[in-house]
């Protein structure tokens, strides 16, 4: 298949587009916000796939920078989708969304006021309030898109993505921050909230997700997936998870970092819908993951 790819560069993209290398690649090469080169690049390529990566993505930084998060998120994204119309052959646009679109919960409020509460599971039917500029923007690109399907037939799928780790070139993102900071100091680390719930997937296991719907569009098109094991666990719990597997003993500093605005408790999601349409299956539990993610870490010069 002519598969057309922005993100390419990025974290998931870099490796994805490393499955899909049997199949004919094309590469967004212009800002994603310049309507005319963005059109011009995808008629000439005449993609069967469109796999929409592109994106800021780092939720903290988006409470400072709203507009910029806006502007290439949404609008960027909205060009493309617009675009794409125009491609004749066009089976499916598939699109990197988030479960940070779930946002705020009466669980998350509860959670954040010390309260009892049912820990819950977040489906591609449950309803969705985004609380962050960057979870906004990836919400209003999923109406778009299921406007442009009502509207023109317009074929896609969204992935909800969870916090997948993994990474080997990055320590921004959760799980690498905590394990980099471990193995960098031995007395103490510098962390944001504890109470926070998230829940975790292993990059191999995303991967294959993504080339399950990419490689099988008639399964997946005008649809929308969760991804990620049923496997939430409290921040502070998956520090002390960590820290077991390095043998670290140091002290943690919770609550170093500025205080989020809307800052969401409970994220937790299933894969049950992908798997009753396409039989994937997660084949990468938290604690083999996190023992890959640490043995690589291990080896860099610190």
């Amino acid at each position: 298949m002519r598969i057309f790819v922005t993100g390419a560069d990025g974290f998931i993209g870099t490796h994805l587009c490393e499955r899909l290398a049997n199949h004919q690649l094309g590469f967004l090469k212009h800002d994603l916000r310049d309507h005319k080169l963005v059109r011009q690049q995808l008629l000439d390529f005449d993609p069967e796939i469109i796999v929409h990566l592109a994106a800021r993505t780092e939720v903290e930084d988006s409470f400072y920078e709203q507009v910029a998060f806006s502007d290439i998120n949404y609008t960027g994204s909205v060009n493309l989708i617009e675009s794409a119309r125009e491609c004749s052959n066009l089976r499916n646009f598939v699109f990197a969304s988030t479960m940070e679109v779930y946002g705020w919960s009466p669980e998350s409020d509860e959670i954040a006021l010390g309260l009892d509460y049912e820990l819950p599971t977040f489906t591609p039917y449950t309803n969705v309030h985004p609380n962050a500029p960057y979870s906004v923007a990836k919400r209003g690109v999923e109406i778009y898109l299921e406007y442009a399907q009502r509207s023109y037939d317009f074929n896609y799928t969204a992935i909800r993505q969870t916090n997948c780790y993994g990474r080997k070139d990055n320590d921004f993102f959760v799980t690498e921050q905590i394990i980099t900071q471990m193995l960098n100091d031995d007395d103490e680390i510098n962390l944001g909230y504890s109470e926070p719930y998230r829940n975790f997937i292993y990059i191999d296991d995303l991967l294959d997700a993504w080339q399950l719907i990419i490689e099988n569009p008639d399964k997946v098109v005008n649809n929308i997936y969760t991804l990620g094991p049923d496997n939430a666990i409290k921040i502070r719990d998956y520090v002390s998870l960590i820290a077991d597997k390095i043998g670290w003993t140091g002290k943690v500093n919770w609550d170093t970092k500025p205080k989020r605005d809307g800052e969401i408790y409970v994220l937790n999601s299933n894969h049950h819908l992908l798997r009753s349409h396409t039989g994937f299956e997660h084949k990468v539990s938290l604690s083999e993951g996190l023992d890959r993610t640490i043995a690589y870490w291990r080896t860099q010069a610190f």
